[in-house]
């Protein structure tokens, strides 16, 4: 870890490599999910904030391809979806998915609720397996705003 901030700074990514297992884009969707998790133990469900949506429109694309292109869902190893409906085209889109079944559509909804579901259970366990140290963190951040990676 390089910097724990409380300055929004946008998403930091190191450059992909070519293949990811399965285990790791699970893990993204997980830390994807952090932030939301962390409300929710912390602060109780009513008062979870908007601040999460772009993760969570993000952690929905990640689990959509995990079961539509990647094959990594209960569904099996099956490429599901067609390359045009990942197109820029508007038009090739909407045919792709007028293509699949309502019921493979459902299938593949479901599958990819079960993915969120489960990395969501396991985001919560580690914020509070881990809530006297972001307790702790919070208030180091609080009077230091930014903390480097040897400092954390």
């Amino acid at each position: 870890m390089q910097k724990v901030t409380l300055i929004p700074r946008g998403q930091v990514r190191s450059a992909d490599p070519t293949m990811v297992s399965k285990q790791q884009i699970f893990a993204r969707i997980v830390g994807g999910l952090g932030g939301r998790a962390a409300e929710e133990v912390i602060f109780g469900e009513p008062e979870v904030t908007t601040g999460a949506a772009g993760d969570l429109q993000q952690v929905t694309q990640v689990a959509r391809q995990m079961v539509t292109t990647f094959g990594m869902s209960e569904i099996g190893p099956w490429a599901l979806m067609e390359p045009a409906a990942q197109s820029g085209d508007v038009v090739l889109r909407m045919l792709a998915r007028n293509s699949i079944s309502e019921k493979l559509a459902a299938d593949i909804d479901r599958a990819a609720k079960h993915i969120i579901d489960q990395a969501y259970e396991v985001a919560k366990e580690h914020v509070r397996r881990n809530r006297a140290a972001i307790d702790q963190l919070v208030d180091v951040l609080m009077e230091k705003e930014t903390l480097t990676g040897e400092r954390l």
